[in-house]
């Protein structure tokens, strides 16, 4: 309790001011504030836009049927934070997410961004979940806080290379990566289990996330005569290198991830988008009965789903069900509940941890633009070793 004396016209007027802060612990409030920390500006804006946007729609949910933990309602409140995608500023946004005591963390969207704030997270005891972030190093770094929601690198890099190789009988590979944690990090991947499959890379060239002129890689890579082109990274330069690779008459398929499977690509290549492939951990939302109406929802209000919004939504209610098991909403109780979730019934499908914090039995699904849509072609468990 604060006492405020102010002095008015001779008078003493004594104003008694209760400070009640909306401390995330549980112990002062119902209040609950939740991280969410995505590229929210810059060339990933649309997929930081849409982890945001379904972290939003289940805490709107979530607080419209006023739940309780303990007797007391339960109040979600977001703090959504841009990283930039920019491991440096993702470590400031997790201490700053610290001091302001979140309870739990959405995000970060990127690998590269994830791996660094998972240590801030983990010291102080803060659980991290991304919805979004594949590389396989962000869960094997010993932290107990740290999880995810779909398929690793390990498992979609090597069903990418699995249906490269297979499906489409492209033994000739060039490889491009962005040198990103997620980009060189599937691209590794991918090469791993496509050397397996007998393939051989004629070409393995680097790029930068920020650069969008390509010519001079892609005139080397043409002159090799590959079967497939590769591409480790995101869709803002997926788009101006298909539209690139066009103008130099190459008529390889481009082969991407999840950074490349998004609407926005399609956007941005128009019609150099077509025919080309992608993959996304995961079923197609579609299919699920709980996933076509949270779309239905979810697009109303906000436009199409760009990738990662079912993940950011589930994310909030995997956290919610933990802090009801544990009757709590400090991380010290309920990070031993939210490490146990097991089958959970999410809109993305049924969810459960494994011991590195890692989504068990991780599904991926091959897409190819088709009409300017992606159009799921092939989903697989688990990729084939």
């Amino acid at each position: 309790m604060k006492v405020a004396v102010t002095l008015m016209k001779g008078w003493v007027v004594v104003v008694f001011v209760l400070l009640q802060a909306c401390q995330p612990s549980g112990k002062d409030s119902g209040v609950v504030l939740l991280g969410q920390a995505s590229p929210l500006t810059g060339q990933q804006a649309a997929i930081g836009k849409d982890n945001e946007h379904g972290v939003s729609q289940a805490i709107a949910e979530i607080n419209a049927a006023h739940w309780r933990i303990a007797g007391r309602p339960l109040v979600l409140k977001l703090d959504s934070e841009d990283d930039q995608a920019d491991p440096r500023m993702a470590t400031q946004v997790a201490q700053r997410f610290v001091d302001e005591g979140v309870v739990a963390v959405i995000g970060h969207l990127n690998s590269g961004t994830s791996i660094p704030a998972a240590r801030i997270y983990a010291a102080a005891g803060i659980p991290e979940i991304s919805p979004s972030a594949t590389a396989v190093k962000l869960t094997q770094q010993g932290f107990k806080t740290t999880f995810r929601l779909m398929a690793n690198d390990a498992q979609q890099g090597a069903a990418l290379a699995d249906y490269a190789t297979g499906a489409l009988h492209a033994l000739r590979l060039a490889v491009i990566d962005d040198r990103t944690a997620y980009g060189q990090g599937l691209a590794d991947q991918f090469v791993l289990q496509a050397q397996k499959k007998g393939a051989v890379v004629v070409a393995r060239q680097y790029t930068d996330d920020k650069a969008t002129d390509f010519t001079a890689i892609l005139t080397q890579i043409a002159g090799m005569h590959p079967d497939l082109l590769f591409f480790g990274g995101m869709y803002g330069q997926a788009a101006p290198m298909v539209a690139q690779m066009a103008h130099l008459g190459m008529t390889q398929r481009l082969l991407g991830g999840d950074g490349m499977r998004t609407p926005e690509f399609i956007h941005l290549a128009g019609v150099h988008a077509e025919g080309q492939l992608a993959s996304k951990p995961g079923v197609p939302i579609e299919s699920l009965q709980k996933g076509k109406a949270f779309a239905a929802v979810f697009e109303q209000r906000y436009g199409k789903i760009q990738n990662y919004a079912p993940y950011a939504y589930d994310a909030v209610y995997v956290l919610v069900a933990a802090m009801q098991a544990a009757q709590s909403t400090r991380p010290a109780d309920f990070l031993p509940y939210l490490a146990k979730t097991h089958e959970f019934d999410g809109v993305t499908g049924k969810i459960s941890f494994d011991a590195h914090g890692d989504l068990v039995r991780g599904a991926v699904t091959l897409y190819q633009v088709r009409q300017g849509q992606w159009m799921p072609v092939k989903t697989v468990m688990e990729a084939s070793q």
